[in-house]
């Protein structure tokens, strides 16, 4: 039997896909809910910007962590989208409600989903979300985004206080990871001004070799988790983290 379980969202490509990767050698069994299948893991196909997707997830957390006899159990949301990337009301208005379903809803729906999973399990449950600098510092073009961050790392810190509260062992984090390149870096990159005014800035970060590789922010991450010293409901920022 595993000593971990481990639900990822998003982890087909990006830091989802590094975190299921990082663990490849470790006694673990790992679920990567997404649309698109990935490397390494269990996929369950599932679009996390709609109920049905949603009702997907719930069923597995259900279904897997009530038999699950192991150490610890792990819930990472790394799915997220920038699409579309605009001003607000100048987009499509069934990509930017999916924007926000993904961004805003579902890291929080997800997250109680998980938590209520959870009640009858004996050992340690961890909620991670994948954060971002755009929790707080705002960038025209991603309203939907920056939004999705903020409401995510508020619903972490308002559970740490709960589950502290009530003296559960269950603990929730966010670590925003720096800026990493994946395909979402690349989508910045090839933006025009007039949808992101601040695109020059990235393309620079880029051309200086500043951007950290999935695999290298993945190790890290992991290594906070493992060690198990963060506080309930901590929002970090990794690069004052190691």
């Amino acid at each position: 039997m595993a000593k971990d379980l481990i639900f990822v969202t998003g982890g087909s490509s990006g830091i989802g896909q590094g975190m299921i990767e990082a663990r490849t050698d470790r006694d673990a069994r790992v679920f990567n809910l997404s649309r698109r299948s990935g490397k390494e893991s269990t996929h369950i196909e599932a679009d996390l910007a709609s109920i049905t997707g949603w009702d997907i997830a719930e069923k597995l957390f259900m279904e897997e962590i009530s038999k699950f006899s192991g150490e610890r159990i792990l819930f990472i949301h790394s799915a997220g989208t920038l699409s579309p990337i605009g001003f607000a009301g100048e987009q499509d208005s069934d990509r930017y409600r999916s924007n926000i379903l993904l961004n805003s809803a579902a890291p929080q729906i997800l997250g109680d989903s998980f938590l209520r999973a959870l009640a009858n399990f004996p050992g340690l449950g961890v909620v991670l979300f994948i954060g971002s600098g755009a929790s707080h510092t705002a960038y025209a073009g991603w309203s939907g985004y920056c939004g999705g961050k903020a409401a995510a790392d508020q619903w972490v810190r308002s559970v740490g206080i709960e589950l502290t509260a009530r003296g559960d062992k269950s603990k929730v984090l966010s670590i925003a990871p720096g800026i990493v390149e994946t395909d979402m870096q690349s989508e910045i990159r090839r933006t025009e001004a007039k949808d992101f005014p601040e695109v020059d800035m990235f393309i620079s970060l880029h051309n200086q070799g500043e951007l950290k590789t999935a695999a290298e922010v993945s190790d890290k991450i992991w290594t906070v988790l493992d060690a198990n010293r963060f506080k309930n409901g901590e929002t970090l920022d990794l690069r004052d983290t190691l």
